[in-house]
This record gives structure tokens, sequence and C-alpha cells, in this order.
């Protein structure tokens, strides 16, 4: 199954909810991006802003935290009403406490790595989690180009998740996906993508939203 996630990190903020409008019939999750200038050198959303996105929104909610206190804060936006909740490794000193109390709040929990951390360090956690994500730019900033060194560890990651989880865990990539980048990806393994840029900045981003999905069909049942 294929599933895209419009991203609103490239979306128009003073119209959020005209914006969520334009792609909510087509798209499976969106996006929340939250930084908070520690872990990346960006802000983007308040936990009350956040919380005020994630109650108002009319499709489920993928919140993707970029924050240096995942271990104290994660499990609240799963409480807000996130369907999928996703923090990064690299953030938390105590990963399966943290899994545990995004659960308990009733969402589906990621966890992401960033470009330099190697696959096999979330090895022990797979089998408590709903979602993988394999940041393919640097966390931060929207925009960025897409990292087509990234795939082979999204192809580590698909062999380990349908060797050992029988396909259950969502493989999802981040950064730069693209009409020209996402069969690449696809190809590569992941179900699940994030655009932004693609998608917001297009005439029509629900028509984008449908191509990017037909492109990733296409190239995964090749």
């Amino acid at each position: 199954m294929i599933r895209i996630c419009p991203s609103i990190l490239n979306a128009n903020r003073d119209n959020l909810s005209n914006e969520i409008s334009r792609i909510s019939e087509q798209s499976d999750l969106l996006h929340l991006d939250v930084m908070d200038n520690k872990f990346v050198p960006n802000f983007t959303f308040t936990f009350e802003e956040s919380r005020k996105i994630i109650a108002e929104c009319p499709i489920p909610v993928d919140s993707h935290l970029m924050i240096a206190d995942p271990d104290e804060s994660a499990y609240l936006y799963a409480r807000a009403g996130s369907k999928s909740v996703t923090f990064h490794l690299e953030a938390s000193s105590n990963p399966l406490k943290t899994i545990s109390k995004i659960r308990e709040e009733g969402a589906r929990v990621g966890v992401a790595l960033k470009p330099a951390t190697p696959f096999h360090q979330i090895s022990e956690l797979m089998e408590h989690l709903d979602m993988v994500l394999i940041m393919t730019v640097e966390p931060g900033f929207g925009g960025q180009s897409f990292m087509v060194d990234m795939m082979e560890k999204v192809k580590q990651a698909r062999k380990e998740i349908d060797a050992q989880f029988l396909g259950k865990i969502w493989l999802q990539v981040d950064g730069g996906v693209s009409l020209e980048t996402i069969a690449q990806a696809a190809e590569s393994g992941a179900d699940t993508f994030v655009a932004g840029s693609a998608v917001f900045k297009s005439d029509n981003p629900g028509e984008m939203v449908d191509s990017l999905r037909s492109l990733a069909v296409k190239s995964q049942t090749r």
C-alpha cells in the first residue's frame, strides 16, 4: 500500500486551513513537521500551535518531531490526537520508554534516522515500531535536494521489515520527494512518502498528490 503524506512545512501558514483542504481528499495523512531550533536549526510550531492543527485537521496527522526533548514531550502529540508520532533516535536517551508512552496514548509510533545514522542502530527497536523514517535530506529545512545515497539504507530497512516483520512496519522517506525522485524511493522499498515543496508549490496540490501516488504505485509493482 502506498501512502502520500503532504508536509505543511512549505504551505502558506497564513491560511493553513485552506492549504490543508486542497490536499485532504487525495492524501493519506498530513505530515506535521515540528522543529524547535535546538535539535535542528529551524523553528516551526509550538506545541499549542501543533495541537490546534491536529485538532482541526480533517485527515489523520503524522507528527514528525525534530525536537531535542522527545522523551519528555513526544507522548503529548499522541494525546493531542496525532494518528502517528515519530521522534528522532539521535535525540532520545530512552527510546523504548518514549515508544511505550506514545503507544499508551493510542498513536502509531515511528522512529526517524538522520542521513548519517546507520540503520543498524535501530535494529533492537524494530519489533516495537509501527514505522521507520529514513531522512533523505538533513532535517531542518524544506526544499532540499533528495539524497540518492540514502536508497541503500531504504533497501536495508525494507529487507529487514519483510524478513522479520512480514512487511507490517511502514517505511517512510522524507526530503526531496518529487515527481523526479519518488519512483526511485518506491523501487528501493519505501511505501510512505512525505512531500512538501513538490505538493504545495504546485499549481494544483491535490492533483500533485495523485500524480505522486501513481508514480509510486507503478514503481512498486515493477
